[in-house]
């Protein structure tokens, strides 16, 4: 079968969970299937990323979006229903390119990752299409009003409802639907939402292994710092809960770390925080901590970075609102927290315990190895390709 795979943003190197899921997507399909990928851009890509993806693809068509138009796209959503993040990617001259390529390529199937390429392929009538939502980036937007200035808030509102509002009228423009958890699917608007196809991620667990390094930190968060949920996150450990955690010790160390970081997040830094950019090999920046710490209280979807640090065998304590899609059993794999007193009784009962935090470790680990594969995954979206509808 000859796939056109679409994507927002190059899919490596692997800094972003969108990327990480569309990168084992094509890697997985590749064995197969013939996989020419097309992808939008704000930058120039790095030849040797581009090579990665090489070993894959047949061909591999990028789209640098122009950075003057990217702007008039924002300022456009003022006159048009459509949001911002969908108007931003959004470009007639990349359209007409990608119409190009749909009509050189004669594909079997056109897949779009998120909503945000879903109007690229909105007129095509004559190639079966399949639309992977992954989150539902309404309810992340919803999550944002709380937390939202009283300047910025009606933007927020006005997105969230025009999210919704797309969510539900792309489900049309495809004949199949997948999303990574039964949580987000609930937040579709559409009335036939259970048709949409739940395809998890995975982790590489023979990857993401402990490897041996220094234990530096007592405290370990790690994700895309320049990505508003993170953001807070990052925000609240420095300040609602590392004042607490210094009345008992007073030189924990912390790590925060993850790509772009942004000026909210970099100010964080002092005796007590150290911020880190983007690395190599992240399994070195796991492992330096006891414990990885991450208390999300917006976004959506599937924490990537709870997978990892669980496949590296290091305890995990999250929030309430991240184990929805996880689903990991609190106490035994995982520690879930809902306020600061919770989390910060978490935290103490593990750094005074060494085998419970070894346990609660490898009890994470196997939960990952048994629940979240990338063959799994990946073998449910073979089967429902295999099954192609006519339009």
């Amino acid at each position: 079968m000859i796939i056109i795979y679409l994507t927002s943003r190059f899919p490596y190197p692997i800094n972003k969970g969108d990327k990480l899921r569309s990168y084992y997507q094509i890697k997985e399909l590749s064995k197969s299937h013939e996989i020419h990928l097309i992808s939008l851009s704000e930058n120039s890509i790095y030849k040797e990323d581009i090579s990665e993806l090489n070993k894959y693809c047949e061909s591999i068509s990028i789209y640098k979006m122009n950075f003057y138009k990217r702007v008039f796209n924002l300022f456009k959503t003022f006159f048009n229903n459509k949001p911002f993040q969908v108007n931003y990617f959004h470009h007639y001259s990349i359209q007409k390119k990608i119409n190009l390529n749909i009509a050189e390529i004669n594909p079997d199937y056109i897949f779009c990752q998120l909503i945000r390429t879903a109007i690229y392929v909105k007129n095509n009538h004559t190639v079966p299409k399949i639309i992977d939502y992954m989150d539902s980036l309404s309810k992340g937007m919803e999550r944002r009003i709380k937390i939202s200035n009283i300047f910025i808030k009606p933007f927020v509102i006005m997105e969230f409802q025009r999210l919704k509002r797309f969510e539900n009228l792309a489900f049309e423009f495809f004949n199949k639907h997948i999303i990574i958890s039964q949580n987000d699917r609930k937040e579709i608007a559409h009335h036939k939402k259970n048709e949409i196809e739940i395809i998890g991620n995975g982790i590489d667990t023979e990857y993401f292994k402990r490897i041996n390094t220094d234990i530096k930190y007592e405290l370990v968060f790690i994700g895309n710092l320049s990505y508003l949920p993170n953001i807070e996150a990052a925000n609240y450990i420095a300040k609602k809960i590392v004042p607490r955690l210094k009345e008992t010790y007073p030189n924990i160390k912390i790590l925060i770390a993850g790509s772009s970081p942004s000026t909210r997040v970099l100010r964080l830094a002092n005796k007590n925080i150290e911020v880190q950019g983007w690395v190599k090999d992240i399994r070195k920046t796991y492992s330096s901590g006891k414990i990885f710490f991450a208390p999300m209280s917006i976004g959506s979807g599937l924490q990537n970075k709870l997978l990892e640090a669980m496949s590296i065998g290091i305890p995990c304590i999250t929030s309430e609102l991240s184990n929805l899609s996880l689903k990991a059993t609190d106490k035994e794999n995982i520690l879930i927290g809902n306020s600061v007193n919770e989390y910060v009784n978490q935290i103490n009962s593990l750094l005074k315990n060494e085998n419970k935090r070894k346990e609660i470790g490898d009890k994470g680990r196997k939960y990952v190895i048994e629940n979240y594969n990338w063959q799994t995954a990946n073998f449910k979206l073979l089967e429902l390709l295999k099954s192609k509808q006519n339009i």
